[in-house]
C-alpha cells in the first residue's frame, strides 16, 4: 500500500530529528577537544542551536501526529560513524582541524537533507514543514560558512605543532 504524504513527511522529519540528535552529541564532544578557542566556541554554540532545531522538528512531527523514533535512522547512523573514523592516522595536534572538516561535511549533508525535506513538504502542500526546514537549512548554511572560515588557521596551527615549525615560518617542501 502506498504511503500518504503525511507519512512520508513524518519519516523525513524522523530522519532529521535522529540526525540532529546524533550531531548534537558529536558537537558537544568536539567542543571539549583541541585547543582552538574559536573552534570550541563554534562547536558549543552550534550544539545549542542543534538542540533547538531538534526541539522544533520534534514539535512539528508531533503536530502531524507522529513521535520521534526510538531507533536510529540511516542518516543518524551515517552521521554517527563518520567522525572518529576520519581521524584514524592523524596526530592529536590535528584534532581540531579534523573536527572542523567533519563538521563541515555534516553541515553540508544536513543542508542536502533539509533540501529534500523542503521539496517533499512543498510537493505535499505542507508549507509549515517546508518553512521550518528552510529556516533550519539557513542555519546550517551559516554554520558551514563559519566552520569553513575557521579551517585554514586551524590547519596551519596544527601543521606548526606537528612539525615544530615556528609560528608564521614556512618551510620548503621537498620531493622524493
Amino acid at each position: 500500500m502506498a504511503e500518504t504524504s503525511v507519512d512520508v513527511i513524518k519519516r523525513y522529519l524522523e530522519d532529521a530529528i535522529a540526525a540532529e540528535k546524533s550531531f548534537e552529541t558529536q558537537l558537544q564532544g568536539f567542543a571539549n577537544e583541541g585547543d582552538d578557542a574559536a573552534a570550541k566556541s563554534a562547536f558549543h554554540e552550534h550544539a545549542l542551536e542543534t538542540r533547538t532545531q531538534y526541539e522544533r522538528l520534534t514539535a512539528r512531527l508531533q503536530a502531524l501526529g507522529g513521535s520521534p523514533s526510538g531507533t536510529k535512522s540511516l542518516l543518524a547512523h551515517i552521521f554517527g560513524l563518520t567522525p572518529k573514523t576520519a581521524q584514524i592516522g592523524h596526530e592529536k595536534e590535528e584534532r581540531t582541524t579534523q573536527n572542523l572538516m567533519m563538521a563541515y561535511a555534516v553541515e553540508n549533508s544536513e543542508i542536502a537533507m533539509y533540501e529534500a525535506l523542503v521539496a517533499v513538504a512543498e510537493a505535499a502542500g505542507d508549507t509549515q514543514t517546508a518553512t521550518l526546514a528552510r529556516e533550519i537549512q539557513q542555519q546550517e548554511k551559516a554554520t558551514a560558512e563559519k566552520v569553513w572560515r575557521l579551517l585554514p588557521s586551524a590547519a596551519v596551527a596544527a601543521f606548526e605543532r606537528v612539525t615544530s615549525a615556528a609560528p608564521g615560518v614556512r618551510g620548503t617542501a621537498t620531493t622524493a
